[in-house]
């Protein structure tokens, strides 16, 4: 199976806690004894503080953008450096590098590649054009809710959606001041247009991440930490 993980810098890099970054790591390797694996890190607290520091000095926000690539960039190094040989050693700069890439037959890892897109929306694309099995996104909440349910505690969460169910809870969550969807709406709209199978997951514990992909990633059955989309 090949499988394309967005593994948010919210949960991998929280604190810049090697031991976490470790952790990933050896679950990382783990999947990749079963399925081929590309990464794609986020950026988390570091780059929303490098991204904030130059607004405030009048920074456009293309400028912030390319600053928010390199911190995920940053953090696929370190995530390549806790995997030493068992990862392809160069971050691909695009979809076509890391398709090159995925043919050493080692974990890639890479960051942001365009201004204006979020490190899902990258992996999405990336498990577009390389015709993914799976699209994994992985990050500090248990799937995708009615609404944000940080704001509404009557908030109901999906076990599996389908992609266009997907995109109107993911608008209808943007549109609201102060909530945050688990999926960005450019993502969103990547999973609804190329039918892929995705998954929304709780990962910051790194053992139900490597328990989830290394075994039952091909199932779609309901799990408690995460929601299924679907078209089947």
């Amino acid at each position: 199976m090949l499988i394309v993980l967005s593994l948010g810098g919210s949960i991998l890099a929280k604190n810049l806690d090697s031991d976490r970054f470790l952790k990933y790591a050896n679950v990382l390797r783990d999947i990749s004894k079963k399925h081929t694996l590309l990464v794609v890190t986020g950026g988390g607290e570091a780059a929303r503080d490098y991204i904030g520091a130059a607004r405030a000095m009048g920074a456009d926000e293309v400028t912030c953008d390319y600053i928010g690539i390199e911190i995920t960039r940053l953090n696929a190094r370190l995530l390549i450096a806790a995997l030493g040989p068992d990862a392809y050693p160069e971050i691909p700069s695009n979809y076509l590098e890391a398709s090159k890439a995925m043919t050493s037959g080692k974990v890639v890892v890479m960051g942001g590649v365009t201004p204006g897109q979020t490190t899902d929306a990258v992996a999405a694309i990336l498990a577009e054009y390389l015709r993914a099995d799976l699209l994994t996104i992985a990050t500090s909440i248990d799937g995708v809710y009615s609404a944000d349910p940080n704001c509404d505690p009557s908030a109901v969460k999906y076990d599996k959606i389908s992609p266009e169910k997907l995109i109107n809870i993911v608008m209808a969550i943007e549109m609201k001041a102060g909530s945050k969807s688990p999926v960005d709406p450019v993502a969103a709209k990547i999973i609804e247009r190329c039918k892929l199978d995705a998954l929304v997951m709780d990962a910051r514990n790194p053992a139900l991440l490597g328990e989830i992909m290394g075994g039952e990633a091909a199932k779609k059955s309901p799990i408690s930490c995460g929601t299924w989309i679907t078209k089947k």
